[in-house]
């Protein structure tokens, strides 16, 4: 399983971006996943997660009302759309996977990771 994400870059406070992560794996295996992300000098903090049916989303409190994750099984991959984005979104985003009955929200709990893409915010 290769994940890839892309779409990140810089843009201004109140702006929007969308990452995608895409999933190199064409087997039926269906996968949980989520979105996390760190800051400079922080841990890895959970974002957006989607069960593999796309039937259940969670997300951060932080970016609740701003961030939908939402994913397109047939093109093996799932989106964030970021909305409202404030100064304090800035981070390396990553995508991971897991292929567990239930959707975590813990970055221990997911086996495959990918590179992480530089989202910025400037105010």
């Amino acid at each position: 399983v290769q994940l890839v994400e892309s779409g990140g870059g810089l843009v201004q406070a109140g702006g929007s971006l969308r990452l995608s992560c895409a999933n190199s794996d064409r087997t039926d295996r269906g996968y949980n996943v989520a979105w996390f992300r760190q800051q400079s000098n922080k841990e890895r903090e959970f974002v957006a997660a989607i069960h593999w049916s796309g039937g259940s989303t969670y997300y951060a409190d932080s970016v609740k009302g701003r961030f939908t994750i939402s994913r397109d099984n047939a093109k093996n991959t799932v989106y964030l759309q970021m909305n409202s984005l404030k100064p304090e979104d800035t981070a390396v985003y990553y995508c991971a996977a897991a292929s567990t009955l239930y959707v975590d929200l813990e970055a221990p709990l997911y086996d495959y990771w990918g590179q992480g893409t530089q989202v910025t915010v400037s105010s």
